[in-house]
C-alpha cells in the first residue's frame, strides 16, 4: 500500500506522516498495517507538480490536508482550499485513480451560527461539495472530516490555535491575553486524529452527520444516524443518502479558555511543587501536559531538586501527587541505618535500585523482627506496614544505598503520623 499525505510538512500532517512511517519501518505494529504500507509520499507546498503528478499516478489511498488558514487576502481561502482540491482530484482522474481520498475540512464549514459569514468555512464548504461530487463521479470512496480546535506537538504558536499558543508563551515566561475565561472550546488533540486516520486508512472510519454545528453519530452496523442524548434514530430532514457523508474523531473535549490556562499555569509550576496535577489516561489534562512538555525551551528540561543531606547522606523529594501520594530517593552511606519509625496510617514502599542493605521491621508491641535483605542487583518492592516501627540498613562498607520510596501520602509536617522506635 502506498499513501499520499498532501500538506505533508503542516502540524496535522507531520504528526500523520511521522505515524505512518513508524508503521512502514515496523517502529508501530498496526494489524493489517504493518508490513503492507510500502511508501509514504509526501506533498508539501515545495513539492512540484510533477510530483503530484506521480503520486496520484501510484498511490492507493490519499490524506489531503494541504490548505489555507492564514492567507493574505481572503480570495486565497478559496484558492488554496478548493483550488487544490480540484487540481489534486483532476490528477487521480488523469491516472484513472479511484483509490479512497480523505479531505481534512473544518466545523466551520457548517456556515452555522458564528460561522455563517466565514470565507475560510466558506471555501472549506467548497472543497467538501467538491469533494462529493467527484465520489459520485468516478466511484471512490470520499471521507470528509470536519476538524474542531486541534492541539498537540509540533502546533505552531501564534497562528491558529490558541492552546498553542498558550502553552508556548507560558513555557518560555511570556505573556498571554485571555479575554473571555467562559469562552468554552471544543478541542481534538493530535495523536486521537492521527488514530482516527490511522482506522480510515483500515476501513473503519467512524461516519456522522450534523445538526448545525453538532455531531449526529451514525449508530454502527447501520445507516442511521442518532442524536446524541435522544431515543431517536432518525434526523429529521434527513435523506437517507446523506446519512453518514461525513465523517469525523470520536474523541474530543468541551473546556474553557479559563480551564485551559488555569492547566497550563499548574504545569509550569510542577518544578517548584513537584505536583503532578490530575491526569486521568485518555484525560483533557493528559493530552494538556504533553502538549505543554513540547513547548518548553532547553533551560526549562532539567530543574534542580532539593536534597536534604546530612552526615548519614540525602533524602530528595521528586513527584508529589494530588490523591496518591509521592515519591522521593533516599542515599545511605556505608554502615548508616535509616527510619527507626512507624506509621498509624501511612504505609510505604521501599525499592532498593544499588548496593546491598536489609530491611528490618516489627510490629509495635511484638519481639518479632521481618528481615529482608535487598539489593540492586534484584529489584523488588517491599512494604513499611502499617503499626510496624521499619529500618533500611546498608549492609555495605564501601557503596551506598540507593532506595526509592513511595509512600501513600505527601508528606504534612503538621500531621507527620511518624513516631520515633527502634527497631531492635
Amino acid at each position: 500500500m502506498k499513501i499520499l499525505v498532501t500538506g505533508a510538512k503542516g502540524f496535522v500532517g507531520k504528526n500523520l506522516c511521522a505515524q505512518l512511517n513508524n508503521i512502514k519501518e515496523g517502529k508501530c505494529v498496526i494489524p493489517g498495517l504493518t508490513g503492507n504500507l510500502e511508501a509514504v509520499y509526501e506533498y508539501d507546498i515545495d513539492s512540484t507538480v510533477e510530483d503530484l503528478d506521480r503520486f496520484c499516478s501510484d498511490c492507493d489511498f490519499v490524506f489531503n490536508l494541504a490548505g489555507v488558514n492564514r492567507p493574505q487576502t481572503p480570495e486565497e481561502f478559496m484558492q488554496g482550499n478548493f483550488g487544490f482540491a480540484s487540481l489534486l482530484l483532476d490528477t487521480l482522474k488523469k491516472h484513472g485513480n479511484t483509490c479512497p481520498v480523505m479531505i481534512s475540512s473544518s466545523i466551520q464549514a457548517t456556515l452555522a451560527g458564528r460561522f455563517g459569514t466565514s470565507e475560510y468555512g466558506k471555501s472549506k464548504k467548497a472543497g467538501e461539495e467538491l469533494m462529493f461530487e467527484y465520489g459520485q463521479e468516478t466511484g471512490a470512496k470520499v471521507l470528509v472530516y470536519r476538524f474542531p480546535n486541534l492541539f498537540g506537538k509540533w502546533c505552531r504558536p501564534n497562528y491558529n490555535s490558541a492552546v498553542a499558543t498558550f502553552c508556548n508563551n507560558i513555557a518560555n515566561d511570556l505573556p498571554i491575553q485571555v479575554n473571555d475565561r467562559s469562552v468554552e472550546m471544543e478541542l481534538l488533540y493530535i495523536d486521537d486524529l492521527v488514530e482516527e486516520m490511522i482506522d480510515a486508512l483500515k476501513g473503519n472510519e467512524h461516519h456522522c452527520d450534523y445538526d448545525g454545528i453538532d455531531v449526529v453519530p451514525v449508530i454502527p452496523g447501520s445507516t442511521s444516524s442518532v442524536i446524541p442524548g435522544s431515543t431517536s434514530s432518525v434526523i429529521p430532514g434527513l435523506t437517507g443518502d446523506l446519512k453518514g457523508r461525513y465523517c469525523y474523531c470520536p474523541v474530543t473535549h468541551k473546556i474553557t479558555l479559563g480551564e485551559i490556562v488555569d492547566l497550563i499555569y499548574s504545569f509550569a509550576d510542577q518544578p517548584k511543587t513537584l505536583m503532578i496535577p490530575e491526569i486521568p489516561e485518555n484525560s483533557f489534562a493528559k493530552k494538556l501536559y504533553s502538549t505543554y512538555l513540547s513547548y518548553l525551551p532547553k533551560e526549562k528540561v532539567s530543574f534542580p531538586l532539593k536534597m536534604n543531606v546530612d552526615d548519614r547522606g540525602s533524602f530528595t523529594e521528586l513527584v508529589h501527587t494530588l490523591n496518591c501520594g509521592q515519591v522521593s530517593i533516599n542515599i545511605s552511606k556505608p554502615g548508616v541505618t535509616k527510619g527507626q519509625h512507624w506509621h498509624n496510617t501511612k504505609w510505604e514502599f521501599f525499592i532498593v535500585v544499588s548496593g546491598h542493605g536489609l530491611i528490618q521491621q516489627r510490629k509495635h508491641g511484638s519481639d518479632e523482627i521481618l528481615n529482608f535483605e535487598v539489593s540492586g542487583d534484584k529489584i523488588e518492592a517491599v512494604h513499611m506496614l502499617p503499626g510496624y516501627t521499619h529500618n533500611i540498613i546498608n549492609l555495605s562498607d564501601t557503596e551506598n544505598l540507593v532506595t526509592v520510596m513511595y509512600c501513600n501520602e505527601i508528606f504534612n509536617p503538621s500531621k507527620p503520623d511518624t513516631y520515633f522506635e527502634p527497631v531492635e
